[in-house]
């Protein structure tokens, strides 16, 4: 592989298939008495989060020392941010201090890009602004694929905020580079213009597009994202768009329920849909670590092979 992971629109069905295929054998030391492999031993992982996080953050943490990594996590409301100091400065001071992989999220797209044409070590995009999250996406396939056993002709519906997801968008180009016949649902206000193109159906109604879907991922309302006017109220949201357990049971009992977290509860999903034996939100979870200790061995030169030793 390359030295970053940058986003998902760029891999090819080969390199998602060979992280997802890695991760299996990840997730497989993460049952272990001792969940721990010397394989990035020497190596030092920098977490830089300029958003707030607790899943991600933690998942790459865990998957770091898993691997035996040195790891560090900058609290960018204590540095020298707050003093004026540009996040390419506080990069390169990063890796002056040895940083192997940076994993950086920011508010503003593009940025991990620019980070990763300005220094040597490995960059992972943990998210930036509204334009992909990449290992959220290679975890949500890698949940449907342990479920379903394949993600090929599989009909996944993603509902929610589409507008404002970064979620959205690595999901679109995993699923569908693997085969999953991929449709969205929101209200118009919510929907970018344009998805067609990217292979999906588009939906307004969700009565109407729930029956096609053997998958559902349920995306936050990103409150702290939204502008005036794109929602009439959260009730009639919740109303209309909203995953609850009797639009659940009308789907039967082999439906898959996802939601990356956080998630407004009783807004885009019910707790107790949430907690029904349907949703694999937990699994989401626990597979974010296999998934990003994939990430981090095979872009340091390894070979998946090696993990079974």
């Amino acid at each position: 592989m390359r030295k970053d992971l940058l986003d998902l629109r760029s891999l090819s069905k080969q390199d998602i298939e060979l992280i997802l295929d890695t991760a299996d054998a990840c997730k497989e030391i993460l049952s272990r008495p001792v969940r721990k492999v010397p394989t990035l031993r020497g190596k030092v992982l920098v977490n830089l989060f300029y958003e707030a996080s607790t899943r991600t953050r933690m998942s790459f943490e865990m998957a770091g020392k898993c691997l035996s990594a040195d790891v560090m996590s900058v609290s960018v409301a204590t540095s020298s941010v707050t003093k004026g100091e540009s996040i390419k400065d506080t990069v390169r001071t990063v890796e002056a201090l040895g940083a192997d992989f940076v994993v950086i999220r920011h508010s503003s797209p593009g940025v991990p890009h620019l980070i990763a044409r300005t220094v040597r070590a490995g960059v992972i995009n943990a998210g930036d602004g509204t334009h992909e999250h990449p290992t959220q996406g290679l975890l949500d396939a890698f949940t449907i694929r342990e479920r379903l056993g394949s993600l090929a002709g599989r009909r996944v519906l993603i509902v929610g905020d589409i507008l404002h997801s970064r979620v959205a968008r690595s999901d679109i180009w995993a699923l569908t580079k693997l085969g999953a016949r991929v449709a969205v649902c929101g209200p118009a206000t919510l929907l970018p213009p344009g998805l067609e193109r990217f292979g999906v159906k588009v939906y307004t109604d969700l009565d109407e597009a729930l029956p096609q879907a053997e998958v559902i991922q349920v995306l936050r309302v990103q409150l702290e994202r939204q502008k005036g006017g794109l929602l009439p109220s959260l009730r009639e949201y919740s109303r209309r768009y909203g995953i609850n357990k009797q639009r659940l049971d009308a789907l039967g009992q082999d439906v898959v329920l996802m939601h990356p977290g956080p998630a407004n509860l009783g807004v885009e999903i019910t707790e107790v849909a949430a907690e029904d034996r349907r949703s694999v939100i937990r699994d989401q979870v626990r597979n974010g670590v296999a998934v990003r200790m994939a990430v981090l061995y095979l872009l340091s030169g390894g070979d998946k092979s090696e993990l079974a030793d």
